[in-house]
């Protein structure tokens, strides 16, 4: 057995003594159910060992997200459903399936043609009572709404449904940003948040045609007015007062300078 293959099998069985007799309590009570938000906050900390780059700690994060796939394997294995190499072994055929190209012999000319080979095996396999499956099903309905947004966007396109040039994509937003304008000197309250979602959406749409990720731009610049705001902050704490007792003009002062700073 490989080494690969060993500390598999160790990681199995110490998940199937956890949960067995004179295992552990904690283990022994969680659910499927339970472990949703453990699932979603190991997924969030793996991103965010990512981004530090920081190896030693993504290799951590790694394993806390395993630990999840194997204790969920080892629950529905308990409850006669599928156990762990069930998992391993559906993801490895689905590879093997979405990648004719490797596995197949069929010769693709790049990454578009990789994404809609996959887009059209995926469909078919999801055909139910003879009718093609929707291009835009599936998409995980937890998901955050920028990724979600921007998910069904690609799909979309990846189907020819897409702008031809980034300017109609602008004619788009400045068309949503006038009906928000509509909608809020209407004051109707339902047209203003529709009109606001669409608005939303278009800037997605924006950053999707140019190659990027909105969940992680906004993410990016979350953390970029963080830093900035702690500086305002602490510039505010050093003079002894709080905000209120300075004007919207020095603040806005104190702002650019954390623009330079950070």
């Amino acid at each position: 057995m490989s080494k690969a293959g060993e500390a598999v099998e160790r990681l199995l069985d110490v998940m199937r003594k956890l949960r067995g007799p004179g295992g552990c309590p904690w283990d022994q009570e969680q659910t499927l159910d339970s472990l949703k938000s453990g699932l979603i906050e190991e997924t969030y900390e793996v991103i965010d060992a990512i981004e530090s780059g920081n190896y030693s700690h993504l290799e951590e994060e790694l394993g806390d997200l395993l630990l999840q796939i194997v204790f969920q394997s080892q629950i529905s294995e308990e409850e006669d459903h599928f156990e762990f190499s069930d998992v391993a072994t559906a993801i490895a055929d689905k590879l093997e399936r979405r990648h004719p190209h490797v596995f197949g012999g069929l010769e693709v000319s790049g990454t578009d043609e990789v994404l809609q080979n996959w887009d059209a095996i995926k469909k078919a396999e999801k055909k139910e009572d003879g009718k093609p499956a929707s291009i835009v099903a599936g998409i995980p309905k937890y998901l955050p709404a920028l990724q979600k947004a921007h998910q069904v966007q690609k799909r979309a396109a990846r189907a020819g449904f897409d702008w031809k040039h980034i300017d109609e994509v602008f004619d788009k937003l400045h068309e949503e940003i006038e009906e928000v304008k509509e909608a809020i000197a209407r004051n109707h309250e339902e047209d203003i948040r529709e009109e606001l979602g669409d608005l939303l959406f278009s800037t997605v749409n924006i950053s999707r045609f140019l190659g990027h990720n909105p969940e992680e731009l906004l993410n990016h610049n979350i953390k970029k007015f963080i830093r900035r705001f702690q500086s305002v902050e602490e510039k505010v704490h050093a003079a002894g007062k709080d905000f209120k007792a300075f004007t919207i003009e020095e603040l806005d002062g104190f702002w650019d300078e954390a623009k330079v700073e950070c």
